[in-house]
């Protein structure tokens, strides 16, 4: 009987290890997962990347899942919230505002890629996004670097050329739009006086954002901030910009001719060349900067980042996928600039033919040369965990500023105590 009992639990010690390896590649059963949104962008980008891939590896599979925006954030956060790995997928698009609050209130939860990327191959800003206590979490995708594109025949009507646009300051972009006004009775410029997207154009301008560097809010003592509320008043009291609510009616601005320029992120391209009757009549020109010594003429406009979730059933294959392509594949950043419009993070792709490569609709100019060259000059800034908090704290005391009730002192005051009230 001894003899018996020994004889199978030696079986037993020798199967151990093979029911081990058989519950491991179960885990590991099935496609990469990838949750994304905007299939004209993100998630033909990532179809991109997988076709590459799959060259090299034909047996990797992948599920990409197309959700909206805000549906990805609402499922990432109450998957993780009750801890639980169900339904997860092995990589998520996380958008570059919104990754230190995950980051930081789900510890843990996204695999360590400190290791797994030369982070000095990235701009520094979008790096900088990532990083958490000395480690990064994430592999830096599209830049939002951003221009300023106007329409070269209306602004020639109204008396100005590209030197005219080249390195300026926003008083003198006011002035110009003033001048515009006056000349053409058309506004140079549209928006919505209560989107903080334009000011955070400003604020990274300088070096600058709504937070200190230890993610403190910073509001009152910040000389940029208050600048680009002053701008803001400016365009709104001397009417300078025509207002429009929400994307259709911004873009559309654009596109109808009403507007003679749009400054915002690089991503704007493809709205911009909807107006297929306007090719050969734009051009972009450095963003402008604000009126302080450390302000620059370049800026970003949101961007966003792919994860690994560090309990996915596939981590260590989705790692690898994406540092052969996101993280070495030159050739990939080429034509997805020129299939997508897309300027990545991957600073060695910049100096590619793509980057050279003259655009038509834009008077024939090498544009995209010249967003990477801005794209590398972008202010790194720390945007903490609560830039939209921020933002809205910052234009719910704007009406009062615009009509004279409140001074931007008052109003910066005003906005860190709404602010400090909402994230603590």
């Amino acid at each position: 009987m001894k003899k018996s009992v020994i004889i199978l639990l030696v079986l037993l010690a020798l199967m151990t290890p093979l029911f081990a390896a058989g519950a491991t590649e179960a885990k590991e059963a099935g496609p990469i997962k990838i949750w994304a949104w905007d299939p004209n962008f993100n998630i033909s980008i990532m179809n991109e990347a997988i076709s590459r891939y799959q060259v090299q590896h034909p047996e990797a599979t992948f599920e990409v899942v197309e959700l909206a925006k805000a549906d990805v954030e609402q499922k990432l956060h109450t998957n993780l919230a009750s801890r639980t790995t169900q339904g997860l997928p092995d990589i998520v698009l996380i958008e570059d505002y919104n990754v230190q609050k995950y980051l930081t209130s789900y510890p843990g939860q996204f695999a360590d890629l400190t290791s797994s990327f030369n982070y000095n191959d990235f701009v520094g800003y979008k790096a900088d996004v990532m990083k958490l206590d000395g480690k990064y979490y994430g592999a830096p995708f599209d830049s939002g670097v951003s221009g300023f594109f106007y329409r070269t025949d209306l602004m020639k009507k109204a008396g100005f050329e590209p030197k005219d646009l080249e390195n300026i300051t926003w008083n003198r972009f006011a002035d110009i739009a003033k001048a515009y006004k006056a000349k053409t009775g058309q506004y140079m410029l549209a928006g919505d006086k209560s989107d903080g997207g334009l000011l955070r154009i400003m604020l990274q301008s300088a070096g600058s954002w709504y937070f200190d560097e230890n993610g403190k809010p910073s509001l009152v003592n910040n000389a940029a901030l208050k600048e680009a509320m002053m701008l803001y008043k400016r365009f709104v009291t001397e009417d300078l910009m025509l207002p429009t609510t929400g994307w259709s009616e911004w873009v559309g601005a654009i596109n109808s001719g009403k507007v003679a320029s749009i400054t915002t992120g690089v991503w704007i391209i493809g709205s911009i060349k909807a107006g297929t009757d306007q090719s050969g009549l734009w051009a972009v020109a450095p963003t402008p900067r604000l009126d302080l010594a450390n302000s620059v003429n370049a800026s970003n406009l949101g961007g966003s980042s792919w994860f690994v979730l560090q309990n996915g059933a596939n981590r260590d294959k989705a790692i690898a996928f994406m540092q052969e392509v996101y993280g070495s594949d030159k050739a990939f950043y080429q034509t997805i600039l020129i299939n997508n419009g897309a300027i990545g993070s991957y600073t060695p792709a910049f100096t590619g033919d793509a980057f050279a490569t003259k655009d038509a609709f834009f008077g024939n100019k090498a544009i995209f040369s010249d967003l990477s060259k801005w794209a590398a000059m972008v202010p790194r800034v720390n945007v903490g965990q609560y830039t939209y908090e921020a933002d809205a704290a910052v234009m719910a005391v704007m009406e009062n500023y615009y009509n004279g009730k409140t001074t931007v002192e008052e109003a910066t005051k005003a906005a860190e105590a709404q602010l400090k009230n909402a994230i603590q």
